[in-house]
């Protein structure tokens, strides 16, 4: 049966940035850091209070064949790919130390049905 989700994967354009804004900036974790052979590495950060989830950090490219890695870059360049809802106690309040550390936001927090 089922337990929970372990592992989520957000594509990026860079892993090695990638993984220090989510270790420098964020505060995560690194779990995994490893080269798998073919031009393929497996990096995973996460949560230090979620160990049960895992976020994979994954370029475009190697194992996925050319014209999917393409697709792919061409949808982290228009920005419309993968992301994380991130649980904060105030969201006003983590946004503001956020863009204190450097962070750019496309929109400010703003109230919603869903909440902020």
């Amino acid at each position: 049966m089922i337990e929970n989700i372990s592992l989520v994967t957000v594509w990026v354009h860079d892993k090695e940035e990638a993984k220090a804004f989510y270790l420098d900036v964020l505060g995560f974790e690194e779990r995994v850091d490893v080269a798998m052979g073919d031009g393929f590495r497996w990096v995973t950060v996460g949560h230090p209070t979620q160990p049960e989830l895992e976020v994979t950090l994954m370029e475009p490219g190697p194992p996925l064949d050319d014209d999917l890695a393409d697709a792919i870059r061409r949808a982290l360049g228009k920005g419309t790919m993968t992301s994380l809802g991130l649980k904060v106690d105030d969201c006003k309040k983590a946004h503001e130390a956020l863009v204190a550390k450097g962070v750019d936001f496309v929109q400010e927090p703003s109230d919603r049905p869903y909440g902020v």
